[in-house]
């Protein structure tokens, strides 16, 4: 069977994440501490990777148990920790310095802050997907692919020479289909349509020369027979968004589960 061979997720909505063990699930239906907090400007619109290049320089890492975060930007390669609790106001003049622009970091620890506010729940992709995408593009690896596309969790598949395997997730538009990994049961939406982020550098923030169109020619030639194609209106698409009942609210994922349809 394919089971669950990675959880990442991302305290602070587009910083670095964090590879976890176990995950349990909010009653907002998201992984716990996964986008708990983003960072806004003054006028309430995220400062992430879609509008700001600047983010992808930074590097963070957490300690869920602390509740801290030690950061460094290229300017100030001495790291600093804060207290996401205690030390907020402080973090928050220190990205405002870092982005130039006056910035502010809001929490919510049920929800979090998806990106898609339909399907909220964790995004998934399979490992041979990683591989086989990573070979359109010469100079990107499997790990750089999957930093660039940022999601939650990574299924090894019984076959890895057959990618995509994930896009048996979902079904038709509008009909969510219906599985489950361990024992959390899951909604299959839709392929992920994907934003500028994946077309930079992880790190740098430097931009892939045509990207987007490479990926979209090879996904449409790649696509598996069989997969319901009504959710492609275009083939930008990569990873699976999901939603998770209220339901299945303290239940907790494991590595290692089996994914059962």
């Amino acid at each position: 069977m394919p089971y669950l061979s990675r959880i990442t997720i991302y305290p602070i909505k587009s910083l670095d994440g964090v590879d976890v063990a176990t995950a349990e699930i909010t009653p907002g239906g998201a992984l716990q501490h996964d986008r708990r907090f983003a960072i806004f400007d003054s006028h309430g619109k995220y400062i992430n990777g879609k509008n700001n290049g600047a983010i992808h320089r930074l590097r963070s890492t957490f300690d869920l148990v602390a509740n801290t975060i030690t950061i460094t930007a290229p300017e100030t390669p001495e790291p600093i920790s804060f207290d996401l609790e205690q030390d907020l106001a402080t973090l928050t003049t220190w990205l405002s310095a870092y982005f130039q622009t006056p910035a502010q970091i809001q929490e919510n620890p049920i929800h979090g802050f998806p990106d898609d506010l339909k399907a909220n729940g964790p995004t998934i992709f399979s490992q041979s997907s990683l591989h086989t995408v990573s070979t359109w593009f010469p100079d990107l690896d499997s790990p750089e692919i999957a930093k660039r596309m940022r999601a939650n969790l990574e299924i090894t598949d019984t076959d890895p020479a057959t990618p995509f395997w994930e896009d048996c997730l979902f079904g038709k538009k509008d009909h969510p289909k219906e599985f489950s990994i361990g024992d959390v049961q899951f909604l299959g939406a839709y392929p992920c349509s994907r934003c500028i982020v994946p077309t930079r550098d992880s790190q740098t923030g430097a931009a892939y020369p045509q990207f987007q169109k490479i990926f979209s020619q090879q996904r449409q030639e790649t696509l598996t027979a069989g997969v319901e194609r009504s959710p492609f209106n275009h083939f930008y698409r990569f990873t699976v968004n999901t939603i998770i009942p209220a339901t299945e609210s303290g239940k907790i994922l494991h590595l290692g589960d089996e994914i059962k349809l």
